[in-house]
Protein backbone atom coordinates (compact mmCIF):
# COMPACT_ATOMS: atom_id res chain seq x y z
CA UNK A 1 0.00 0.00 0.00
CA UNK A 2 1.16 3.57 -1.21
CA UNK A 3 2.03 5.92 1.57
CA UNK A 4 -0.95 8.26 2.21
CA UNK A 5 -0.71 12.12 1.31
CA UNK A 6 -0.87 14.48 4.37
CA UNK A 7 -4.46 15.14 5.51
CA UNK A 8 -3.91 18.93 5.40
CA UNK A 9 -2.04 19.67 2.42
CA UNK A 10 -2.31 16.73 0.17
CA UNK A 11 1.55 17.03 -1.14
CA UNK A 12 3.81 15.90 1.36
CA UNK A 13 3.82 11.66 2.24
CA UNK A 14 2.02 11.53 5.66
CA UNK A 15 4.52 10.51 8.59
CA UNK A 16 2.53 11.49 11.77
CA UNK A 17 -0.65 10.53 13.60
CA UNK A 18 -1.50 13.16 16.04
CA UNK A 19 -2.75 11.65 19.05
CA UNK A 20 -4.88 14.47 19.79
CA UNK A 21 -6.97 13.92 16.42
CA UNK A 22 -6.01 10.97 14.60
CA UNK A 23 -5.19 12.91 11.24
CA UNK A 24 -2.38 11.60 9.30
CA UNK A 25 -0.15 14.15 8.37
CA UNK A 26 3.44 15.49 7.27
CA UNK A 27 6.00 16.75 10.10
CA UNK A 28 5.66 20.61 8.30
CA UNK A 29 2.34 20.53 8.92
CA UNK A 30 2.38 19.21 11.88
CA UNK A 31 4.71 21.59 13.00
CA UNK A 32 2.83 24.83 11.78
CA UNK A 33 -0.81 23.06 13.20
CA UNK A 34 1.15 22.24 16.79
CA UNK A 35 2.54 26.08 17.26
CA UNK A 36 -0.70 27.83 15.79
CA UNK A 37 -2.89 25.64 18.28
CA UNK A 38 -0.38 26.98 21.11
CA UNK A 39 -0.70 30.63 19.76
CA UNK A 40 -4.52 30.52 19.12
CA UNK A 41 -4.20 29.64 23.24
CA UNK A 42 -1.83 32.07 23.87
CA UNK A 43 -3.73 35.28 22.23
CA UNK A 44 -7.70 34.06 22.80
CA UNK A 45 -6.55 34.28 27.14
CA UNK A 46 -4.69 37.50 25.97
CA UNK A 47 -1.72 36.49 28.53
CA UNK A 48 0.56 38.80 27.03
CA UNK A 49 1.50 42.16 26.01
CA UNK A 50 4.30 43.75 24.42
CA UNK A 51 7.27 44.86 26.99
CA UNK A 52 6.66 41.33 28.86
CA UNK A 53 9.07 40.04 30.61
CA UNK A 54 8.29 36.75 31.00
CA UNK A 55 10.37 33.62 32.50
CA UNK A 56 10.56 30.26 31.02
CA UNK A 57 9.94 27.13 33.88
CA UNK A 58 13.18 25.41 32.55
CA UNK A 59 14.15 22.48 33.76
CA UNK A 60 15.68 20.37 30.80
CA UNK A 61 12.69 18.30 30.40
CA UNK A 62 11.25 17.59 26.95
CA UNK A 63 8.20 19.84 27.78
CA UNK A 64 9.82 23.04 29.23
CA UNK A 65 12.27 22.90 25.98
CA UNK A 66 9.60 22.79 23.84
CA UNK A 67 8.34 25.44 25.75
CA UNK A 68 10.98 27.51 25.02
CA UNK A 69 11.79 26.66 21.55
CA UNK A 70 8.06 27.45 20.55
CA UNK A 71 7.92 30.48 22.62
CA UNK A 72 10.96 32.08 21.05
CA UNK A 73 9.65 30.75 17.64
CA UNK A 74 6.41 32.73 18.00
CA UNK A 75 7.46 35.28 19.89
CA UNK A 76 9.30 36.36 16.83
CA UNK A 77 6.64 34.91 14.19
CA UNK A 78 4.08 37.08 15.43
CA UNK A 79 5.59 40.04 16.83
CA UNK A 80 4.98 39.59 20.70
CA UNK A 81 7.59 42.27 22.11
CA UNK A 82 8.67 39.73 25.03
CA UNK A 83 11.75 39.40 26.58
CA UNK A 84 12.18 36.09 27.69
CA UNK A 85 14.50 34.57 29.96
CA UNK A 86 15.23 30.79 31.03
CA UNK A 87 14.28 30.37 35.09
CA UNK A 88 15.69 27.13 36.85
CA UNK A 89 14.95 25.80 40.56
CA UNK A 90 17.99 23.49 41.54
CA UNK A 91 16.55 21.04 43.84
CA UNK A 92 20.14 19.19 44.95
CA UNK A 93 18.97 15.81 43.13
CA UNK A 94 22.25 14.18 42.81
CA UNK A 95 22.31 12.02 39.09
CA UNK A 96 19.31 13.87 38.07
CA UNK A 97 19.09 18.02 38.86
CA UNK A 98 22.74 18.46 37.96
CA UNK A 99 22.35 16.51 34.94
CA UNK A 100 19.20 18.05 33.46
CA UNK A 101 20.79 21.65 34.20
CA UNK A 102 23.70 21.19 31.62
CA UNK A 103 20.74 20.85 28.92
CA UNK A 104 19.76 23.98 30.41
CA UNK A 105 23.01 25.83 29.98
CA UNK A 106 23.26 24.63 26.83
CA UNK A 107 19.79 25.67 25.60
CA UNK A 108 21.06 28.87 26.69
CA UNK A 109 23.34 29.14 23.94
CA UNK A 110 21.19 27.49 21.68
CA UNK A 111 17.97 29.79 22.54
CA UNK A 112 19.61 33.18 22.81
CA UNK A 113 18.09 33.40 26.11
CA UNK A 114 19.75 34.98 29.85
CA UNK A 115 19.35 32.21 32.58
CA UNK A 116 18.63 32.80 36.37
CA UNK A 117 19.79 29.30 37.82
CA UNK A 118 18.43 29.25 41.99
CA UNK A 119 18.89 26.56 44.14
CA UNK A 120 16.93 25.17 47.53
CA UNK A 121 20.57 25.22 48.86
CA UNK A 122 20.57 28.65 48.61
CA UNK A 123 17.16 29.35 49.44
CA UNK A 124 16.29 27.02 52.01
CA UNK A 125 19.39 25.72 53.47
CA UNK A 126 18.53 22.03 52.28
CA UNK A 127 18.91 19.84 49.10
CA UNK A 128 16.29 16.97 48.25
CA UNK A 129 18.79 14.57 48.74
CA UNK A 130 19.73 15.79 52.17
CA UNK A 131 15.68 16.16 53.21
CA UNK A 132 15.10 12.78 51.58
CA UNK A 133 17.63 11.27 54.03
CA UNK A 134 15.37 12.61 56.70
CA UNK A 135 12.56 12.07 55.91
CA UNK A 136 12.54 9.03 53.59
CA UNK A 137 10.61 8.76 49.94
CA UNK A 138 7.01 8.81 50.95
CA UNK A 139 6.20 12.23 52.05
CA UNK A 140 9.54 14.18 49.71
CA UNK A 141 7.33 15.31 46.95
CA UNK A 142 5.43 17.83 49.09
CA UNK A 143 8.69 19.39 50.05
CA UNK A 144 9.58 19.74 46.74
CA UNK A 145 6.70 20.44 45.07
CA UNK A 146 6.29 23.34 48.07
CA UNK A 147 9.77 24.58 47.93
CA UNK A 148 9.68 24.80 44.23
CA UNK A 149 6.60 26.61 44.03
CA UNK A 150 8.20 29.37 46.23
CA UNK A 151 11.50 29.15 44.66
CA UNK A 152 10.33 30.02 40.93
CA UNK A 153 8.56 33.18 42.38
CA UNK A 154 11.70 34.27 44.15
CA UNK A 155 13.67 33.85 41.18
CA UNK A 156 11.11 35.24 39.28
CA UNK A 157 11.29 38.76 41.29
CA UNK A 158 14.69 38.30 41.23
CA UNK A 159 14.92 38.64 37.54
CA UNK A 160 11.87 41.53 37.42
CA UNK A 161 9.78 39.55 35.56
CA UNK A 162 6.26 39.95 34.76
CA UNK A 163 4.80 36.66 34.26
CA UNK A 164 6.26 32.88 34.49
CA UNK A 165 5.38 30.22 32.21
CA UNK A 166 5.26 26.58 32.36
CA UNK A 167 5.44 23.51 30.81
CA UNK A 168 2.41 21.70 32.35
CA UNK A 169 0.49 20.11 29.25
CA UNK A 170 -3.30 18.58 28.67
CA UNK A 171 -1.92 15.37 30.37
CA UNK A 172 -0.56 17.13 33.39
CA UNK A 173 -3.61 18.64 33.80
CA UNK A 174 -6.38 16.50 33.84
CA UNK A 175 -3.99 14.37 36.04
CA UNK A 176 -4.26 17.18 38.94
CA UNK A 177 -8.47 17.18 38.11
CA UNK A 178 -8.53 13.65 38.98
CA UNK A 179 -6.31 13.50 41.71
CA UNK A 180 -8.49 16.56 43.56
CA UNK A 181 -11.17 14.77 42.67
CA UNK A 182 -9.31 11.45 44.36
CA UNK A 183 -8.80 13.65 47.33
CA UNK A 184 -11.68 15.80 47.49
CA UNK A 185 -9.86 18.91 47.20
CA UNK A 186 -12.19 21.52 46.89
CA UNK A 187 -9.98 24.76 47.19
CA UNK A 188 -7.48 22.86 44.24
CA UNK A 189 -10.52 21.55 42.24
CA UNK A 190 -11.47 25.44 41.36
CA UNK A 191 -8.75 26.98 39.82
CA UNK A 192 -6.23 23.80 39.12
CA UNK A 193 -7.60 24.23 35.19
CA UNK A 194 -7.16 27.60 35.01
CA UNK A 195 -4.54 28.84 32.65
CA UNK A 196 -3.72 31.42 34.18
CA UNK A 197 -3.53 32.17 37.94
CA UNK A 198 -2.35 35.11 39.71
CA UNK A 199 -2.42 36.25 43.81
CA UNK A 200 -2.10 39.22 45.33
CA UNK A 201 1.76 38.30 46.50
CA UNK A 202 2.62 36.46 43.56
CA UNK A 203 3.58 36.66 40.07
CA UNK A 204 1.47 35.84 37.09
CA UNK A 205 1.67 32.53 36.06
CA UNK A 206 0.17 30.26 33.06
CA UNK A 207 0.14 26.95 30.94
CA UNK A 208 0.35 27.80 27.31
CA UNK A 209 0.41 24.03 26.71
CA UNK A 210 -2.78 23.71 28.46
CA UNK A 211 -4.21 21.67 25.54
CA UNK A 212 -1.16 19.98 23.95
CA UNK A 213 -0.62 16.45 24.56
CA UNK A 214 1.69 15.47 26.30
CA UNK A 215 2.48 12.57 23.57
CA UNK A 216 2.72 15.66 20.61
CA UNK A 217 5.29 17.12 22.43
CA UNK A 218 6.91 14.08 22.67
CA UNK A 219 6.88 14.04 18.78
CA UNK A 220 7.55 17.91 18.25
CA UNK A 221 10.72 17.54 20.20
CA UNK A 222 11.69 14.47 18.59
CA UNK A 223 10.86 15.46 15.13
CA UNK A 224 12.64 18.76 15.84
CA UNK A 225 15.58 17.24 17.75
CA UNK A 226 15.72 19.57 19.98
CA UNK A 227 18.20 18.52 23.22
CA UNK A 228 16.54 17.41 26.25
CA UNK A 229 16.78 15.41 29.45
CA UNK A 230 14.59 12.79 29.51
CA UNK A 231 14.88 10.95 32.80
CA UNK A 232 12.26 10.45 35.78
CA UNK A 233 12.97 12.22 38.95
CA UNK A 234 14.71 9.12 41.08
CA UNK A 235 12.44 10.38 44.29
CA UNK A 236 8.95 10.21 42.10
CA UNK A 237 8.33 6.60 41.41
CA UNK A 238 6.09 6.72 44.70
CA UNK A 239 4.76 9.83 44.16
CA UNK A 240 0.48 9.82 44.41
CA UNK A 241 0.00 11.60 40.90
CA UNK A 242 1.61 8.52 39.83
CA UNK A 243 -1.93 6.71 40.26
CA UNK A 244 -3.67 9.26 38.28
CA UNK A 245 -1.48 8.99 35.50
CA UNK A 246 -1.42 5.46 35.26
CA UNK A 247 -5.38 5.45 35.26
CA UNK A 248 -5.59 8.81 32.99
CA UNK A 249 -3.13 6.56 30.34
CA UNK A 250 -5.88 3.60 30.47
CA UNK A 251 -8.66 5.87 30.05
CA UNK A 252 -6.72 7.56 26.78
CA UNK A 253 -6.17 4.08 25.17
CA UNK A 254 -9.42 3.42 25.05
CA UNK A 255 -11.33 7.06 24.02
CA UNK A 256 -7.84 9.46 22.92
CA UNK A 257 -10.11 12.39 23.74
CA UNK A 258 -10.63 11.56 27.68
CA UNK A 259 -7.70 14.13 28.22
CA UNK A 260 -9.42 16.94 26.94
CA UNK A 261 -12.82 15.78 28.41
CA UNK A 262 -11.35 15.96 32.31
CA UNK A 263 -10.30 19.28 31.43
CA UNK A 264 -13.44 20.37 30.35
CA UNK A 265 -14.89 18.77 33.39
CA UNK A 266 -12.82 20.79 35.45
CA UNK A 267 -13.69 24.04 33.60
CA UNK A 268 -17.02 23.24 34.09
CA UNK A 269 -17.04 22.35 38.22
CA UNK A 270 -18.85 25.56 39.96
CA UNK A 271 -18.26 25.51 43.80
CA UNK A 272 -21.21 26.45 45.90
CA UNK A 273 -21.14 29.86 47.75
CA UNK A 274 -21.51 28.28 51.06
CA UNK A 275 -18.40 25.86 50.34
CA UNK A 276 -16.90 28.88 48.81
CA UNK A 277 -17.19 30.81 52.69
CA UNK A 278 -15.76 27.79 54.21
CA UNK A 279 -12.03 27.87 52.42
CA UNK A 280 -9.27 29.91 54.02
CA UNK A 281 -8.65 33.50 53.31
CA UNK A 282 -5.21 33.96 51.74
CA UNK A 283 -2.89 35.99 53.57
CA UNK A 284 0.83 36.92 54.10
CA UNK A 285 2.79 34.76 56.25
CA UNK A 286 4.36 36.53 59.32
CA UNK A 287 7.76 34.87 58.88
CA UNK A 288 8.50 35.08 55.38
CA UNK A 289 6.11 37.20 53.23
CA UNK A 290 4.75 35.08 51.08
CA UNK A 291 0.89 34.13 50.34
CA UNK A 292 -0.38 31.73 53.15
CA UNK A 293 -3.35 30.61 53.44
CA UNK A 294 -2.14 30.65 57.37
CA UNK A 295 0.01 32.73 59.87
CA UNK A 296 2.66 30.62 58.97
CA UNK A 297 3.41 29.48 54.95
CA UNK A 298 3.81 25.79 54.03
CA UNK A 299 7.35 26.49 53.22
CA UNK A 300 8.39 28.14 56.50
CA UNK A 301 6.51 25.02 58.49
CA UNK A 302 8.19 22.28 56.70
CA UNK A 303 11.87 23.77 57.05
CA UNK A 304 10.72 24.98 60.89
CA UNK A 305 10.28 20.96 61.24
CA UNK A 306 13.35 20.05 59.37
CA UNK A 307 15.49 22.97 61.42
CA UNK A 308 14.28 21.05 64.52
CA UNK A 309 14.58 17.64 63.58
CA UNK A 310 10.53 16.94 63.02
CA UNK A 311 10.44 17.13 59.72
CA UNK A 312 7.59 14.66 59.51
CA UNK A 313 5.47 17.68 61.73
CA UNK A 314 4.94 19.69 58.97
CA UNK A 315 3.49 17.41 56.57
CA UNK A 316 -0.43 17.38 57.54
CA UNK A 317 -2.01 20.15 59.75
CA UNK A 318 -3.14 17.71 62.12
CA UNK A 319 1.21 17.45 62.28
CA UNK A 320 1.28 20.77 62.29
CA UNK A 321 -1.06 21.48 65.34
CA UNK A 322 1.00 18.98 67.61
CA UNK A 323 3.97 20.67 67.05
CA UNK A 324 2.57 23.78 68.18
CA UNK A 325 0.92 21.89 70.83
CA UNK A 326 3.46 20.67 72.11
CA UNK A 327 5.75 24.25 71.95
CA UNK A 328 2.93 25.35 73.91
CA UNK A 329 3.55 22.69 76.38
CA UNK A 330 7.46 22.69 76.47
CA UNK A 331 7.57 19.82 74.90
CA UNK A 332 8.78 20.01 71.47
CA UNK A 333 12.27 19.79 70.27
CA UNK A 334 14.29 23.34 71.33
CA UNK A 335 14.48 25.72 68.31
CA UNK A 336 18.10 25.72 67.81
CA UNK A 337 19.37 29.29 68.22
CA UNK A 338 20.43 29.68 64.64
CA UNK A 339 17.00 28.32 62.90
CA UNK A 340 17.58 28.74 59.40
CA UNK A 341 14.49 30.81 57.90
CA UNK A 342 13.35 31.97 54.42
CA UNK A 343 13.82 35.43 53.03
CA UNK A 344 11.36 37.84 53.53
CA UNK A 345 9.72 37.82 50.00
CA UNK A 346 8.65 41.13 48.50
CA UNK A 347 6.98 41.27 45.30
CA UNK A 348 8.02 44.07 42.73
CA UNK A 349 4.89 46.44 41.71
CA UNK A 350 4.47 45.79 37.70
CA UNK A 351 3.10 48.93 35.48
CA UNK A 352 0.59 46.91 34.20
CA UNK A 353 -2.99 44.35 35.76
CA UNK A 354 -3.45 41.78 32.97
CA UNK A 355 -6.80 39.66 32.90
CA UNK A 356 -6.16 36.05 31.47
CA UNK A 357 -8.93 34.64 29.76
CA UNK A 358 -9.82 30.78 29.13
CA UNK A 359 -9.37 30.20 25.58
CA UNK A 360 -11.09 27.04 23.68
CA UNK A 361 -8.76 24.59 22.52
Amino acid sequence: MPPRPCALCAKAKAMIKRPKTGQQICKDCFFYVFETEVHNTITEAKLFKPGDRVAIGASGGKDSTVLAYVMKALNERYNYGLNLFLLSIDEGITGYRDDSLETVKRNQQQYSMPLKILSYEELYGWTMDRIVSQVGRKNNCTFCGVFRRQALDRGAAMLSVDHIVTGHNADDIAETVLMNIMRGDIARLGRCTAICTQGEDTIRRSKPFKYAYEKEIVMYAYFKKLDYFSTECIYSPDAYRGHARVFLKDLEAVRPSAIIDIIHSGEAFEIKEEIKATQKVQQTCTRCGYMSSNALCKACTLLEGLERGMANAGITDRGTKQLRMQDAAGEASPTPDNLRTIPFFELKPTSTTMICLEPTP
